[in-house]
């Protein structure tokens, strides 16, 4: 079975919100390293359609040596909206209805990993239904004081941490499992 993986940018007060605007000054190759390797042990993403139309704008015309953009912008994309009437972005699939049964069964496909970025709206989704299997947060030290947070209020994880990693620019990369035997 595929495991669902939400990798997202972070703020210290768990801000997750437009990460544009304050992760940049602590990019080091080391990160560039940790999302290439994340990145190449995916072959799909699912995304949320505001974060599916800001990448669908930057990325196609994007290249890299290491092949990164290349391998995102050819990997199939399921974008869940329900305003969406067409993905135009290559290999693009849209899930309208049954969110939770359509992603539950790209699951129990044959393959990698299937990776969700951003998207917190798709994310409190697939927290709720039950269907994250592991987050990869990049933790940057930034308390923003505002803005959209991980985990909605009130809502419950287990968790269970399999990994850290602490890079020079002082971001901690924290890799969590969802522990399903406490849920």
């Amino acid at each position: 079975m595929r495991k669902v993986i939400v990798t997202e940018f972070v703020s210290l007060d768990g801000v997750m919100q437009d990460p544009q605007n304050w992760s940049f000054p602590y990019w080091t190759d080391e990160i560039g390293n940790f999302k290439q390797a994340e990145l190449f042990a995916s072959d799909a993403q699912l995304l949320g359609r505001v974060t599916y139309e800001g990448f669908a704008a930057a990325w196609p015309e994007r290249t890299d040596e290491a092949g990164y953009a290349d391998r995102l912008n050819s990997l199939p994309k399921y974008v869940v909206t329900t305003t969406l009437k067409k993905a135009d972005w290559n290999n693009s699939h849209i899930i309208k209805d049954n969110v939770a049964d359509a992603i539950a069964k790209l699951k129990q496909q044959e393959g990698q990993n299937i990776l969700v970025h951003g998207s917190r709206t798709l994310v409190q989704t697939l927290v709720q239904n039950d269907l994250v299997d592991q987050y990869n947060l990049l933790v940057y030290p930034d308390v923003l004081g505002e803005g959209m947070r991980l985990f909605d209020e009130g809502l419950k994880v287990n968790l269970k941490l399999v990994e850290t990693k602490t890079y020079s620019s002082g971001v901690v990369a924290l890799i969590y499992q969802t522990d399903k035997k406490d849920a």
